[in-house]
């Protein structure tokens, strides 16, 4: 059987609880800037999703390890929908995948929206609280196993795009950027009382001196 377009759908963060993964610059750009960040499993192995196809564990942690090298390079982009072709089209870009790691036989990653057109519908879609999905796309060739299909070892990964119906569980990306601007007001707040406290409790000391 010939290598064909294999594409997979994954929801992000199991239970809806993704860890804080930013780094100190990406905090700042999501607190001051405004940039969303995305974060959560991105592909697994091992496990038949929706799509009755299993990809073997060793064949996620090579093409991993492979496009870790287009990540490096900012050159892990993607597009909002899949299209029906290996082909990443520039004009229809709206993310660049940061990271990507695996924990286990799970492919995790973490996104940044970019402000293309594409990139500007999908900002508009997580603050309006839709759920978005991440999809793998690669090629390669499939055999059939009893009622699963399996993923033959020829498969290349081309990229990951948004969907609204992953087939992979729990592959729905949650916002790294929201979380953390609440969590670090809630700290700033908590600083300032402790501060506004010290000070007039100097300001009573000294009086009665």
């Amino acid at each position: 059987m010939g290598q064909r377009l294999l594409r997979e759908y994954y929801e992000l963060c199991e239970g809806g609880v993704c860890q804080d993964l930013l780094t100190e610059e990406e905090k700042r750009m999501a607190a001051e800037d405004d940039v969303i960040f995305l974060s959560g499993i991105l592909q697994k192995g091992g496990v038949v999703n929706g799509n009755r196809r299993m990809y073997p564990p060793e064949l996620i942690i090579r093409e991993i390890n492979n496009y870790k090298k287009l990540v490096a390079e900012n050159r892990a982009l993607g597009e909002l929908d899949h299209p029906d072709n290996n082909i990443i089209s520039l004009e229809k870009v709206s993310h660049r995948v940061t990271a990507v790691w695996m924990e286990g036989n799970v492919a995790m990653g973490k996104v940044q929206v970019l402000n293309t057109p594409a990139g500007k519908i999908l900002q508009q879609l997580v603050k309006g609280g839709c759920k978005m999905g991440i999809s793998s796309r690669g090629m390669g060739s499939v055999r059939e196993e009893g009622d699963v299909t399996v993923v033959e070892d020829d498969f290349q990964l081309i990229c990951f795009d948004f969907v609204s119906d992953p087939s992979t569980s729990d592959a729905f990306m949650m916002q790294e950027s929201k979380n953390f601007q609440e969590r670090i007001m809630t700290e700033d707040d908590k600083i300032n009382r402790l501060m506004n406290d010290i000070l007039i409790q100097e300001l009573v000391n000294d009086e009665k001196k």
